[in-house]
Parts: C-alpha cells; structure tokens; sequence
C-alpha cells in the first residue's frame, strides 16, 4: 500500500543542466477545462515512470479557494468526505479506470458550485521517493447558452416526395456563451434504428459529408448553407429512396482548450422532419410475345410504357437483342435508342419511330437466322433540376421476347455407297456420300460433310457415334480423336471430289475399321455481313464395312531328293508350302539343324544355317565353316517351293533337317505383315561310321604282256548296298 504526503526533490540544479530528473510523473489536462452547467465532465488522469504493481492507486480532491476536500479514491473507501459522499453513493460522481495507470473522474450534471481546482494524486509504491505524485486541473462552468430549434411550419414536419424531387430542410442554432465557443452543426437521417450523418459545417468552418455521401455532395446535391438569424439550411436534389427517413439537425459547442486543442463542451439536437420518398412507377412491356419469322421477312416489335409521374418528364428507350435470355445488359447488343430529346440512333436495316407518348416501334427489315435470339426494351424517365440539367429518376427493362427466324432451307437427299469394299486386312475402302436431288440451292448455299463411325456389337448395347471429321463454313476440315493421327499419317484420306461428292478412303483398312459409316451433309447459308451459318443437316443411310476373317493356316513339307546319301556326296531337299486365308502371301524360308547332343560345336542342339527373306534376299546364319562358305545354297524354285543344297557334306553335318516358314501379307504404306509361322518335318542325314564294302577286280583279254606292247585292262568297281555312282576315283599300282 502507497503513502500520502510523501514528497522528494529532484536532484541538485546543476545536474538539471545536465539530465532530467527522473522519478514519478502525474499527469492531468492543461487547465483551465471550460464546460458548460448541467452536463457531464470527465477529467482523465495518468501516472507514469513509476516502480512497484503496474496497476496503480488514485485520489481526487477538490478546492474552491485553499483547503482540498476529498471526493473519491481508487483503494480508499473511508477517503470520501461527507460533503461529497451522497453523490458518490448515488453515482453522480465516480472514477472510471481506463488502464492499469490512469483514470477518469466522472462528474454528472456539473453545477457552478463545482468550478475550482481539481488535484490527481497517486499513493507511492516506489523503492524511493522520486518526481511528482499529484498534478492539478482547473475547471470553469459557464452558463448554458446553446438553443436549436427547428421550423415553425408545421408542413415542414412530415414531407411526401416523389423519386427525383428536390427538398429543403432548415434548423436554427445560435449560443449565448461568455466564452469564444463555436458551433458544429450536423445533418443526420434516421433510416433504421440508427442516425447516420449526411452533411457537417464543421466547428473550423469545414463541409464534411457523411459516408455513403461524398459522391452526392462533390455533384452538389446535397448542400448546406448559412443563412440569416443564424438558421442552417440542408438542401437535396434528386431525391431517391435512401433519403426517407426521420432528419434532424445535431448541433455541438466548442471551445479552444489552454493546449490550443479544440475541446467539445457539449451537444443538443432537434429532429426537424419525416420525409417519405414514393418511388416512380414505370411499366415497360413488348407488346408481342413470342414471334416466329421467316428469313428476309421483317420483324415489327412496340414498346410500351406505362407511368404514374405526373408534371413535367422525358422518356428514353433502348432496344436491345441477346442470344441468351438470361444475359445481362453488359452483354446483350444495343440495336437502337431514342434519347430524351427524342434523338433516333441511326441503322441501315432497323429503324425505331415514336408512334405516340407511350410506344416505341422497333422494325427490323430482311431478317437472317442470325437474328433468332431474344428482343428487350428499357425505358428510362428524367425530370429536370432547379439548374436546367436533367436527372434519371427510374428505369426498368421489359421481360424478353423470343424470335425465331425461320430460314430457307435448301431441298436435298443425301446418298452413302461404298466403291471399295475391303475383302481382307489391309483392303482399301472408300465411301462416296453424293448430295442429290438438290433444289433452291443458290449462290447463297454452301455443302460441308461430317463423317461418323459407329462400332456394330451383337448385343443390344447403345454405341454411340464417333466423329472422323467435319468441314466448316469455309471447308476447313476438323479431325476427330478416332482418326486425327491416320489422318496425319495418310493412312485416311477425306477429298471432295467433285462440287456433289465428298469422299473417304481408308487406305489399309483393319478390323478396328469394321462397323457402320454414315455421313451428314450441311447446308450454310451466307447473311448479311458475309458469315455463313448452319441452316439444315441431313443424314444418310449407315454403309456397314465387313468381311469374315478365318484363321491363317501354313503347311510346310521337306523332301529329301536323293534317298541315299554318303560322306562327300551334295545334300538337296525341298520344301512346298501351301497356306489358306492369306491375301498375296510371300514366304521367308530359314534352314535348321538339328545334330546330335555330342556334338559339341553346338550344344543348344540347333544351328540356323541360312534364310532367304521375303523379299529373296539370302543370307548366311549361323553357318560358320570357313573351307565351305559357298557350301550351302537356298533357292526359290517356285512361289510356293524352295531348294536347299549342302555340297561336299561331312560326317559332322549328319543331324536333323527343318524348313522354317513365315507367311506374310501386304501391310499399310507398303510394308509386309507377318501373318503365321510354319515348320516342315525333318530331313536327316545319317553316315554309317564303318564305312562303305568296295569288289574291286581287275580283267585282261590277253593275260601275258611283252615288251613294248599296249596293255588293255578293264577294273571293275562294286559297292555292297548301294549302286555305284559317278565320281569314285580309282587308282592303279603297278607292283
């Protein structure tokens, strides 16, 4: 707990000069306060630099002349004196904290009793006594001298205006004050449960208009003006719904404090009228509904608008066309408008005539499909203003009215047959989709085409269409996902052969191709700025591409030539395919071997020894002896047959045989396509290791041989087994 009546002072003068003196600073308003009799003051005080709680005591004294007599405190309930204990009861006088270190005194309707000095003072909780612990205000009550009244004329009171009418409010106010005070006078409206500020005339002699009304008061709507005994006059022009309301003139006295600041001293108000603003009916109605027209017809369309404002007004009305009904203004397109001084936009084709005060008629002539879309008007009514300008009061939009143009459609039939139908993979096709019968088909039509392919399942399911391409107004061609990249890669052609035929051709069909191709033709129509629009589709029977597909079948036989065979002797078979359900077949022929599992050269067990490709094209595998590279020969003897030759064979050639087939068909962008594989049975070749049994016996006609004279043998040659063939050598000794 702090003490009272302790005080310290500062240090020594000569360290004034040199530092402050630092300790505990009280502190209260520069007196002396002005206020006024009967009203509410309320004087803060703060302490700071202080050391001990941050939360801090306060005692409040007053003084008419010498002595203080204490009025309230802070921690000190006893502190009060007699004198001033019934209104401290009764709450007429309190303290109110607003921080840890400061407070108000409050005192309610202040009288002159209560004009003398008041003392701030905050019981000590520093470690040592240091600084200030009490500070003093001097308060004034003056008079009060402050009257606002409003009109006398009880007209004034309550106001009905129409929307866009002019009104004018004025208050009087005038103060009395032995002090220099000035007047801040406001203009507030009351449009709910709170008032809200219009226009000020500010105690510096400064407009400030309110929120929501600075855009009003820069245009001079609304305006405040002084005028004589003392009375301030709020005038509005163009009045609109946000201004009904209760008014009522806020006016506050000011006085400049001992600080130069402006000080409020007090506020009284008087509401000055009710005013009600009835908003301007305005009708606006088509009087057609909903219109269908034909192409190059004209369209006629009134607008009617109907009022409840009377006096003097202009209409402006606006014609405006959208294609959606529920467009904003922003978006639709203004046809034609007549202002309010009866000035007609100009057009080629659309005209707008003021039939009579309330009907407006919009003619479009030699209406296009383009025209089709949704026709509104808005209609608008100005008055004029006090200063020769005109103010819009309403405007409203009529409900849209649907026009449709019926457009005149060329007479055609559309026919899809297919000149090319695929009887294998990789077929060409080639749809042909012929516009006839064409009647009314002028300079102004034009013929695009839209292909379609559409899956064909055996089952009941719905398969929807897929979109090849499509042609444009001006015959841009727009691909499809199903057959963007064919496309590209001229696998699928789309041409317009002549000005009545357009065509497609897929140029290696599949079996993904096969299903139902329909084709729309579409007919354009050119209107009056030169673009083309879409006036009729027509579609053609579904051409269905087909065609069965069996299974490829491939028989490969391997015929051994000579059915005996030794070591050093040629080696020759044949192979004969046949093949089914193949389109143009061409073979690629591989020779195998199979040897023997002890033969360790090879011992996966199979050596490919040579090919000849498709295309006859030879060559050399896996055959891998040097002394015999021309050893080995594969021919094509026929379309179907092919010879395999092995010269000078060797005991380690003895094995198993194969002839490997490959069947291929012709492929898009001419490239081959394996279509099956097929091997022939085995051919051996099979060396007896003891070798062969040779008679060999030598004949003479004459037996006994002399010299000089020519000896005739005959040797005669046979095998066991096995017929003696050409190329056995004999050799003759003589011993």
């Amino acid at each position: 707990m702090g003490h009272r009546g302790e005080r310290a002072s500062c240090l020594p003068l000569l360290l004034l000069l040199l530092a402050f003196c630092r300790g505990r600073v009280v502190r209260v308003p520069k007196g002396p306060l002005i206020r006024v009799m009967g009203t509410e003051v309320v004087i803060p005080c703060n302490v700071s630099d202080y050391d001990g709680p941050s939360e801090q005591n306060f005692d409040w004294e007053f003084s008419r002349e010498t002595d203080f007599v204490r009025i309230v405190s802070t921690w000190d309930s006893t502190f009060t004196s007699e004198e001033y204990q019934k209104r401290v009861g009764h709450g007429d006088i309190k303290l109110r904290r607003s921080s840890n270190d400061a407070v108000e005194l409050v005192i309610r309707n202040i009288q002159p009793t209560d004009q003398g000095r008041y003392k701030c003072s905050t019981p000590s909780t520093d470690a040592t006594v240091q600084g200030n612990y009490d500070a003093e205000v001097q308060v004034k009550v003056i008079s009060d001298g402050l009257s606002v009244s409003g009109s006398k004329a009880r007209s004034s009171a309550s106001l009905r205006l129409s929307e866009g009418d002019s009104f004018k409010l004025r208050c009087s106010a005038i103060t009395t004050s032995p002090e220099h005070t000035h007047l801040h006078v406001t203009w507030q409206i009351k449009g709910g449960s709170t008032w809200r500020d219009i226009l000020s005339l500010t105690h510096e002699g400064k407009f400030h208009p309110g929120p929501g009304y600075e855009e009003r008061y820069r245009n001079g709507d609304i305006r405040l003006d002084t005028g004589a005994n003392d009375t301030y006059r709020l005038s509005v022009s163009q009045a609109s719904s946000v201004d009904g309301g209760a008014y009522r003139c806020l006016v506050s006295e000011w006085v400049r404090g001992a600080d130069s600041s402006w000080q409020k001293i007090q506020e009284k108000s008087v509401e000055i009228a009710s005013v009600a603003i009835q908003r301007t009916a305005l009708g606006v109605v088509i009087s057609t509904s909903n219109v269908s027209v034909t192409e190059r017809d004209s369209l006629d369309l009134t607008c009617n608008i109907t009022t409840d404002r009377s006096g003097i007004f202009q209409a402006e009305v606006l014609w405006y066309f959208s294609v959606s009904p529920d467009d904003t203004l922003s978006d639709a397109q203004v046809l034609l408008s007549v202002d309010r001084d009866s000035v007609v936009s100009d057009s080629t084709l659309i005209s707008l005539s003021h039939v009579d005060r309330n009907s407006y008629r919009l003619l479009v002539r030699e209406v296009d499909v383009e025209d089709s879309g949704y026709y509104f008007c808005q209609a608008a009514v100005w008055v004029p203003l006090h200063n020769g300008s005109w103010h819009k009061v309403v405007e409203r939009t009529s409900a849209p009215v649907s026009v449709v143009v019926t457009a005149l459609e060329p007479d055609y039939e559309v026919f899809l047959n297919a000149s090319k139908t695929p009887k294998f993979s990789d077929d060409p096709t080639e749809l042909n989709c012929r516009i006839t019968n064409a009647q009314d088909t002028e300079a102004n039509i034009r013929f695009t085409v839209s292909w379609y392919y559409r899956q064909r399942l055996r089952s009941d399911d719905v398969v929807t269409e897929e979109l090849l391409a499509t042609m444009d107004a001006d015959w841009t061609l727009l691909l499809g996902d199903r057959s963007r990249e064919r496309t590209q890669n001229g696998e699928i052609i789309f041409s317009k052969k002549t000005a009545d035929i357009f065509s497609l051709r897929i140029q290696w069909t599949s079996e993904s191709d096969r299903g139902d191709y329909f084709c729309v033709i579409s007919a354009w129509s050119r209107h009056r700025n030169n673009s083309w629009v879409k006036s009729k589709d027509v579609t053609s029977a579904s051409v269905n591409i087909f065609w069965a597909t069996q299974d490829y079948t491939l028989t490969v036989e391997a015929v051994k030539l000579k059915p005996f065979f030794v070591a050093g002797h040629t080696f020759e078979m044949t192979c004969k395919v046949s093949s089914k359900n193949i389109k143009t077949p061409r073979y690629s022929v591989l020779i195998t071997a199979e040897k023997p599992l002890t033969d360790q050269s090879n011992p996966n067990g199979t050596t490919r020894i040579i090919s000849l490709n498709q295309d006859s094209v030879v060559r050399l595998e896996d055959w891998t002896d040097q002394t015999r590279v021309d050893g080995v020969v594969l021919e094509k003897v026929q379309e179907n047959e092919f010879r395999y030759r092995m010269y000078q064979t060797q005991i380690s050639d003895a094995g198993l045989y194969r002839c490997v087939v490959t069947a291929w068909s012709p492929g898009g962008g001419g490239m081959w396509r394996e279509a099956v594989n097929g091997l022939s049975n085995p051919i051996q070749i099979d060396f007896q290791t003891s070798g062969p049994v040779f008679n060999v016996s030598v004949h003479s006609d004459n037996p006994t041989i002399y010299q000089g004279e020519l000896a005739d043998l005959l040797c005669i040659v046979t095998m066991e087994g096995m017929a003696l063939e050409p190329g056995i050598l004999v050799k003759l000794f003589y011993l």
